[in-house]
C-alpha cells in the first residue's frame, strides 16, 4: 500500500459543529492577540460544513456571546429571529393543556434565546474561522486514530477513497491523509465513532453513568403566512408516546425566518416495546389538531434525523486523555429540560482551545490537558448541567406525569439554591427493551403524503446520497445475530427503530428470513449504534462527503 501523505498541525478538531468550530476561532484569536503562529485545521465529514447538522433549534447566546461579542452586528443568520413567545403545550390524543410559564423555574425560560437553523449558524462560524486562518477540510472523514509509540494520541487520518464495496481499490482510488497534532481534538457530535473507541482505549467512561440518548426527528415546514409568528416557541409532552408504557420523548414546535416552522419529537430511547417506531410517532404526532391546523396548506421542505445526548451531567465522561480531548457532544452536554445544548458545546471547545493554547506556548505536546477538565469542573457548564441532574432519572422512574411534577419540584430547589444531597443514574438504553411476546404491537395509521409521510420519501429530502460501491458503514460484530437472536426475541426492532429504513427483515414468509442493510439511506442518526439490544451494529464513518446534505436544518 502506498504510504499516506502527512500534514503536520498545532491542534486539529474533528468535526466542524459549534465545539469544534468555536475551538477553532477561539485558538487563533489567542494566537493573534499573542502576535503567535498557530496552525488549526478542522476536518468535517459532511459535502460541507454543515450538512450533518440537525437541531431543533432554540439557541442560547451565552457562549456566542463571549466568543464574538459582536456577532449580532456581523451578519450572523442566528440574530434574524428571537424568541418572543414562550408555550409548554401537555397533549391529550385531541386536546392540550397550556402550563404557565411561571410554573418552570426562570432558568427553564426562553427569554434572550434565539430561534434558527444550526446548520447554518455553523456555516457562517466557518467563516469567522476561515478569516482568522483556520483550514477547514469538507468532505474529508477522520476515520483512524493515530497513536505515538507512548500511546498518546498522535493525529488522525481520513479514510481511504475509491475503495470498492468488496475492498478492492477503484480506478479513482486516492489514500487517505494523515493529520498530526500535539493535540487532537474530537468533535464528532453524538456518539462518534472515533470518540467512542478512544472512551474504550482510555477507560474515559470509568467513573461515570452511561451515557442515554434521545432520537429526534424534524421536518421543516412552509406554511400559510396567516399562522406564522416569528420567533414563537412551543414544546409538547405527553401524546402520543403517553399511549406506551415504558416510553416517553416530547415535541418541539419553533416559528422561524421566511415563514418557516421547525418542528420535531423526541423520543427517549430508553422505551421498552420493540414495536416502538420513533418515526412513526414524530408523524402520528402531527396529526394532533393543533398540529395539524398549523400545517394545513403548508408543505414540508426538509427532513432529517439525530440521536441526542440526554445522559447530562452524571453522564459526562473524563474529557482528557494523552495528546487530544471530547469537546461538545461527543462528551455530551446536553440540558435535557431546556433542551438546549448549543451552548455549552460551544463553550467546551473555547475552554479546551484555551488549555491548548497555554500548552502549545509552552512547547507542549501528547500530554493530557488537565487545565481544561479543571476548568469544565469550575464553569457554568458544570453547574448548568448539576442544577438539572435529577429531571431526566425521575421522569423515566416514575412517569411522565408523576416523574414531570417532581422534576418541576426537584429544578425549583435546585433554583433556590437547595442542592439535593443525591445524584440519580442511568442505565444504557439498550437493556430497556422488552421482549416481543410482553407487549402487544403498536398500529400506525398509514401516511397520507400531505401532513404525514413513509420513511423513504422522507430520506427523499434529507438529500441523502452515499457512492453506492463503496464499503458498507453499518458493520455487523456477528452477522448471525439479527436473525438468530434479535428475530424471535424482539421481532427484531432495527427495522423500526431506524428513521431511514436502512434496515429489513425479507423473506419471513417463505421461512428464509435475511437482514438487509440499506447503507445507502443512512442519514447518520446513529440511532442503531445506540438501540441495538446486543451493541452488535457499529456505525464507522463511511467515505467523505457522504451522508445528508441537510439545508436550513
Amino acid at each position: 500500500m502506498s504510504e499516506r501523505e502527512s500534514m503536520p498541525y498545532d491542534v486539529v478538531i474533528v468535526g466542524a459543529g459549534p465545539a469544534g468550530l468555536s475551538a477553532a476561532i477561539r485558538l487563533k484569536q489567542l494566537a493573534n492577540e499573542a502576535g503567535a503562529e498557530l496552525a488549526v485545521c478542522v476536518l468535517e465529514k459532511g459535502s460541507e460544513v454543515g450538512a450533518h447538522i440537525l437541531s431543533g433549534a432554540v439557541i442560547d447566546p451565552r457562549a456566542l456571546d463571549e466568543l464574538l461579542p459582536e456577532w449580532r452586528t456581523m451578519g450572523c443568520p442566528l440574530a434574524e429571529t428571537p424568541v418572543t413567545e414562550n408555550h409548554h403545550w401537555v397533549l391529550s390524543k385531541t386536546g392540550k393543556r397550556s402550563l404557565p410559564e411561571a410554573a418552570l423555574p426562570p432558568f427553564m425560560h426562553n427569554e434572550g434565546c434565539y430561534t434558527g437553523s444550526l446548520g447554518n449558524l455553523c456555516r457562517w462560524l466557518a467563516e469567522q474561522a476561515e478569516g482568522l486562518g483556520v483550514e477547514i477540510f469538507p468532505g474529508f472523514a477522520a476515520a483512524e486514530v493515530l497513536f505515538n509509540e507512548n500511546g498518546s494520541v498522535k493525529g488522525v487520518a481520513t479514510g481511504d477513497m475509491g475503495i470498492a464495496r468488496d475492498g478492492t481499490r477503484k480506478p479513482d482510488w486516492q489514500p487517505g491523509l494523515e493529520l498530526h497534532a500535539r493535540y487532537t481534538f474530537f468533535a464528532e457530535g453524538v456518539r462518534g465513532h472515533l470518540s467512542k473507541e478512544l472512551m474504550r482505549l482510555f477507560d474515559l467512561r470509568a467513573n461515570c453513568d452511561p451515557q442515554v440518548y434521545g432520537l429526534g426527528v424534524k421536518e421543516l415546514w412552509d406554511i400559510d403566512p396567516a399562522k406564522h409568528v416569528p420567533g414563537r416557541v412551543i414544546h409538547t409532552q405527553g401524546w402520543p408516546l403517553s399511549e406506551t408504557p415504558g416510553s416517553n420523548g416530547g415535541g418541539f414546535i419553533y416559528h422561524q425566518a421566511n415563514g418557516q416552522v421547525a418542528l420535531g419529537y423526541v423520543t427517549w430511547l430508553s422505551y421498552r416495546n420493540p414495536y416502538l417506531s420513533p418515526f412513526s410517532e414524530m408523524q402520528r404526532w402531527k396529526t394532533h389538531p393543533e398540529i395539524a391546523e398549523l400545517l394545513k396548506g403548508g408543505k414540508r421542505v426538509s427532513y432529517g434525523a439525530r440521536a441526542i445526548n440526554d445522559g447530562g451531567f452524571q453522564s459526562v465522561p473524563k474529557l482528557v486523555f494523552p495528546g487530544g480531548a471530547l469537546i461538545g457532544c461527543s462528551a455530551g452536554f446536553l440540558n435535557v429540560p431546556r433542551i438546549k445544548g448549543t451552548h455549552t458545546a460551544m463553550k467546551t471547545g473555547m475552554m479546551a482551545a484555551e488549555a491548548a493554547f497555554e500548552a502549545v506556548r509552552a512547547d507542549r505536546s501528547g500530554d493530557e490537558l488537565v487545565a481544561y477538565a479543571t476548568a469544565y469542573e469550575k464553569s457554568w457548564v458544570r453547574d448548568e448541567l448539576y442544577r438539572v441532574r435529577n429531571v431526566v432519572p425521575l421522569v423515566k422512574k416514575y412517569g411522565d406525569f408523576f416523574g414531570s411534577g417532581l422534576s418541576g419540584v426537584n429544578m425549583w430547589l435546585e433554583h433556590w439554591g437547595l442542592k439535593l444531597p443525591y445524584t440519580m443514574h442511568h442505565k444504557p438504553d439498550h437493556e430497556s427493551l422488552w421482549g416481543r411476546n410482553e407487549v402487544q404491537p403498536i398500529d400506525y395509521p398509514k401516511p397520507d403524503g400531505v401532513l404525514t409521510f413513509d420513511r423513504l420519501s422522507s430520506v427523499f429530502i434529507s438529500n441523502t446520497n452515499h457512492e453506492e460501491d463503496q464499503p458498507v458503514h453499518l458493520t455487523l460484530k456477528d452477522p448471525d445475530v439479527p436473525i438468530a437472536h434479535n428475530l424471535p426475541l424482539y421481532d427484531e426492532p432495527a427495522q423500526r427503530y431506524c428513521p431511514a429504513g436502512v434496515y429489513e427483515v425479507v423473506g419471513e414468509e417463505t421461512g428464509d428470513p435475511r437482514f438487509v442493510i440499506n447503507a445507502q439511506n443512512c442519514v447518520h442518526c446513529k440511532t442503531c449504534d445506540i438501540k441495538d439490544p446486543t451493541q452488535n451494529i457499529n456505525w464507522v464513518v463511511p467515505e467523505g462527503g457522504g451522508g445528508p446534505n441537510y439545508p436550513n436544518m
